[in-house]
């Protein structure tokens, strides 16, 4: 399999401040979540730091799964953890770090809804184009495939392994990865680990 992605890759500093930008527009929103739901697991940690700026403590997940690749989406999103706690009669905030297809928050909203939540609104710090659905709130539209710091590892095992039988293929696509500001060192100490356990 050959990927075209390219890439952008936010480092802390830029998310921290997207996350502050987004407090600030949840707040003059006028909305009030009575829980902020982060789904599993890259709205984990965007959704952890809402609940500080937000000065909301009442924070619980849900899974939902809809890539199988970089840019490679399962034919059908698949809810694979229910919401942690009880929504009935709550505002809730879903917090994800991407709208890509969109596909998978529809899944996760309609499934708060049918929790018994009395409002639920949408959180992303990026949304795409293509997505079916628009946040109620987010930071930046981008038809990059977006790496997170907390998903380089993962990000380059994706690449290596749709693309290790052909060399020049994984250096293209790492070479991207590069060019959009990944930390060359880390690339390879990745890489070579793969490359070994391949071997074994």
């Amino acid at each position: 399999m050959k990927t075209e992605a390219e890439y952008e890759i936010p480092s802390w500093t830029q998310i921290h401040n997207m996350l502050l930008s987004q407090a600030d527009q949840i707040r003059r929103s006028g909305f009030k979540p009575d829980i902020i739901v982060g789904v599993s697991r890259g709205g984990w940690l965007p959704a952890r730091v809402l609940s500080d700026l937000l000065e909301n403590s009442s924070l619980a997940s849900v899974k939902a799964e809809c890539y199988v690749g970089i840019g490679v989406p399962l034919s059908q999103p698949i809810l694979t953890q229910p919401v942690s706690v009880s929504v009935a009669g709550k505002k809730v905030l879903v917090v994800d770090e991407v709208a890509d297809t969109g596909r998978s928050l529809i899944l996760v909203v309609n499934h708060i809804h049918a929790e018994g939540a009395s409002e639920v609104k949408v959180a992303t710090l990026y949304c795409k184009p293509q997505s079916k659905v628009k946040p109620d709130f987010h930071e930046k539209e981008t038809s990059y495939w977006i790496v997170f710091p907390w998903e380089l590892k993962e990000t380059v095992r994706k690449i290596f392994e749709a693309n290790k039988a052909n060399p020049s293929d994984l250096q293209r696509e790492i070479s991207k990865l590069a060019a959009a500001g990944a930390p060359k060192r880390q690339i390879n100490r990745f890489l070579k680990e793969f490359s070994e356990a391949k071997k074994c």
